[in-house]
């Protein structure tokens, strides 16, 4: 398993250039069978790190582009009178893929937001009462741009807590836009890529990866981490059991990649921000240093 992780990775590498970090947070991210959000400016690379990872999976992918005009419908599909059954038929939307790309989502209305929250939580939706399960596994990535720009609408607490991750990608360093500038286009790398893990040793690994071993010593660290946002006057409000829950996956994932089967606190440290940068509010208003005061004043065992 850890080989075809390691080619997975490697591949990944090869199309998204100098981001090793953040390629290894959003596979460690589906490892966790978390939903990842990618917060960005247009054009660094947001929808060719979904497509790629798609690829190399060997999952259903649809991209879905979120717009003010868009409809919870047009994302999870609607009930069509049949003439010939004189019966209403449900006809699937895009939503009903193993990895859904939505694509700025942050430029559509709150009710298209909505549309996405069942799924999300309960890997399901229902339409009329009746209720469908969505293709195994399911991801989703979200990408959206900065909120200080023009026609966005931000994402609710309760969205943005669907979540396992927030990630950022950046800017390339020199070498890498030079590669990008002058090599072949991403388009037509991602279309020679083959599938590296699939979907069955994907659910394989998901499934090793809820007994990878904490020990007390661990779970007084993540408590210990958990208690001080809620008691420190650094930020507004702290972090919820659903959040210290996510935490504790994401470090069960990155342990597992590391080839360990027990979870150590440098493994709580690598997906600390990348988990609970965008569950926390800082008193300061600043999301970049929202994990500092946690690094700062919470002891390591």
């Amino acid at each position: 398993m850890h080989t075809a992780l390691d080619a997975l990775l490697t591949a990944a590498n090869q199309i998204i250039l100098g981001k090793q970090h953040q390629i290894k947070l959003a596979v460690c991210c589906l490892l966790a069978r978390g939903h990842l959000l990618i917060e960005d400016i247009p054009g660094v690379g947001k929808t060719t790190l979904a497509h790629t990872l798609a690829t190399l999976l060997g999952l259903e992918y649809q991209r879905i582009q979120f717009t003010s005009d868009i409809l919870p419908a047009d994302i999870i599909g609607a009930s069509v009178f049949d003439v010939n059954k004189h019966q209403f038929t449900f006809h699937p939307g895009p939503l009903f893929n193993q990895m859904i790309l939505a694509d700025e989502i942050n430029r559509s209305t709150p009710k298209a937001q909505s549309a996405l929250l069942e799924a999300m939580e309960e890997r399901q939706v229902t339409v009329e009462g009746k209720t469908y399960r969505l293709p195994q596994p399911f991801f989703v990535i979200a990408t959206q741009n900065p909120s200080q720009q023009l026609g966005t609408f931000p994402l609710p607490e309760s969205q943005l807590d669907r979540f396992l991750m927030r990630i950022q990608l950046g800017y390339p360093d020199n070498k890498a836009e030079r590669e990008l500038l002058t090599g072949k286009s991403r388009h037509h790398l991602i279309s020679q890529l083959t599938v590296q893990l699939s979907p069955e040793k994907l659910q394989a690994i998901q499934d090793t990866i809820t007994e990878i071993h904490t020990s007390p010593a661990l779970l007084d660290y993540l408590q210990a981490i958990i208690n001080f946002t809620r008691n420190s006057n650094d930020y507004s409000c702290g972090l919820s059991p659903r959040a210290g829950l996510a935490l504790m996956t994401a470090a069960k994932a990155w342990a597992f990649m590391a080839g360990r089967d027990a979870v150590l606190p440098d493994d709580i440290q690598a997906v600390l921000a990348a988990v609970v940068g965008h569950r926390l509010q800082a008193t300061n208003n600043d999301s970049n240093a929202v994990v500092a005061p946690i690094f700062q004043h919470v002891a390591i065992p």
